[in-house]
């Protein structure tokens, strides 16, 4: 009864703030695009067809963010897929951009494809009330800053604007039943969310509220840069990986502890996800490690093919054997000891990495750049620490800052609300995967630095086996050397879309 009783003040706020911005209706019109090109650094002009401003709800909350811009491409046909990118980081607010020749929305829109780029509110997007919006608010004044993009307002722009796009399929050049989603960090997990939610009902009635079209929210393939997701237990997966490494032993006593005690939480949950690895074996906290080693060995190993010197030094063992543990498998199956499928086109040439060092390798890792806090996500008033920007996240439109994990308000003695447990359900793409009221996206390209400290490995390697555990089709790597980043290896991309749309 509780949870009803706050999705309909969700539903009430929602709809009473379109008082702050004259609705604006659905619409689009094919004839009122505006020609433009754009000009790539080997010379090539792709000129294509620009559609802006268009807004996907009927109730703007925000118009400095909620609408989308479309940009078509010359000898675009119905049967074209759509690129949608969102811009989402930190997961703050998001203006929809123009296509960018250094990024994916450039490629995309050389490759011919549609391209839409939405603009999202996030936790640092604000109105001012004006005396309508006063006056339909108890409590609420003239003047006052209101918060509009706290969690999960972007997930439902999002999904507003797939709504859109499905909405004026008949209209618009492009196939809405192919959207290929791409975002990085905060915008990699939005892309997951995109992916792992559609249509699942749970944001019906805040989608309704916005005034969202009454379409489906599902898309086709989801690609995901170094997703930062999973909050509710990104904490302990962290401190799992990094507690035993030189800087964390070094640190504060007191986050020490903190790290302790989280690191202890891991092992049960991953336990009770059930999850298999790609051999088909159960994948426990036990071997945890061990599955992490051979996923980085694998990526050393592409990128040692490639010419990329790896050093020993850093933990590797090398032979120079062709019978090493990455001599390549049977009819390009899943090698017997484990490790996902090798990527399109790889060689085994040279020398073999063996083994890794895992700790050694940890170190290295932390050396490049600094680890987070403990905790690394919730860190409120924990150890007497500020709030950090998943906090703010979550907080509400007064834009305070509130603790999210059960640890955490443990910890601080806060409350952990209805409302803040339905918006972080709301914002984790793994409590959807495999239910049975959502349509998942069928197709997953998931990228995750080797490097990359910015959340630990478990959390990326979570969604793409739970993702493949329930027949989904992920090409997923742990991408050496590289750092927190995305829309890299652009010709193994877009190879890998052409791959699942041809």
């Amino acid at each position: 009864m509780r949870r009803i009783m706050i999705v309909s003040l969700l539903c009430a706020l929602a709809a009473t703030m379109s008082a702050q911005e004259k609705d604006k209706s659905l619409f689009f019109d094919a004839t009122q695009g505006k020609r433009s090109s754009l000009t790539y650094v080997d010379g090539t002009e792709v000129a294509f067809t620009a559609y802006e401003r268009l807004f996907y709800v009927t109730n703007v909350e925000d118009s400095t963010y909620q609408y989308l811009n479309i940009y078509v491409p010359d000898g675009v046909t119905q049967q074209t897929p759509i690129f949608l990118r969102t811009y989402v980081g930190g997961y703050m607010a998001s203006q929809a951009a123009q296509p960018q020749v250094g990024d994916a929305t450039g490629r995309a829109l050389k490759e011919g494809y549609v391209v839409v780029i939405p603009g999202t509110r996030g936790r640092n997007s604000t109105i001012t009330v004006d005396k309508t919006y006063a006056k339909a608010h108890k409590g609420v004044k003239k003047g006052q800053t209101v918060y509009t993009g706290r969690a999960p307002k972007a997930i439902l722009d999002l999904k507003a604007a797939i709504r859109y796009l499905r909405h004026f399929d008949k209209q618009m050049p492009g196939d809405a039943e192919r959207i290929i989603t791409d975002g990085t960090s905060a915008g990699g997990a939005m892309s997951s969310l995109m992916g792992a939610t559609g249509n699942n009902p749970a944001y019906e009635p805040l989608l309704q509220a916005m005034g969202a079209a009454q379409d489906r929210d599902d898309v086709y393939a989801s690609v995901c840069f170094c997703p930062i997701t999973d909050l509710d237990h990104a904490d302990m997966a962290y401190e799992w990986l990094y507690n035993g490494t030189d800087s964390r032993q070094k640190g504060n006593q007191d986050v020490l502890a903190v790290s302790n005690e989280l690191k202890a939480q891991f092992p049960a949950y991953i336990n009770s996800l059930g999850l298999k690895k790609p051999d088909g074996t159960l994948l426990t906290a036990d071997n945890y490690l061990d599955f992490i080693k051979r996923e980085i060995i694998r990526a050393a190993q592409i990128a040692k093919n490639a010419g990329a010197d790896i050093p020993d030094s850093i933990g590797f063992t090398f032979s120079s054997s062709a019978m090493g543990m990455f001599a390549a498998p049977i009819n390009g199956g899943v090698h017997p000891q484990g490790g996902m499928r090798p990527m399109r086109g790889s060689r085994q040439v040279g020398e073999y990495i063996i083994d890794l060092n895992m700790q050694k390798y940890l170190n290295y890792v932390v050396t490049t750049q600094p680890l987070k806090t403990a905790p690394a996500f919730d860190t409120k008033e924990v150890c007497g620490q500020k709030p950090s920007g998943e906090n703010e996240e979550f907080g509400d439109a007064t834009g305070t800052s509130v603790n999210f994990t059960e640890y955490a308000a443990q910890k601080t003695g806060s409350v952990l609300t209805d409302d803040i447990r339905l918006n972080a359900r709301l914002l984790n793409p793994m409590n959807f995967i495999g239910d049975k009221e959502t349509d998942v996206a069928s197709h997953w390209y998931i990228r995750h630095g080797a490097r990359d400290r910015d959340t630990a490995f478990p959390i990326p390697l979570n969604l793409a086996l739970k993702l493949q555990n329930t027949g989904k089709d992920v090409n997923y790597l742990l991408a050496w050397n590289r750092p927190h980043s995305g829309d890299y290896a652009l010709d193994e991309l877009f190879q890998w879309i052409r791959d699942i749309t041809q």
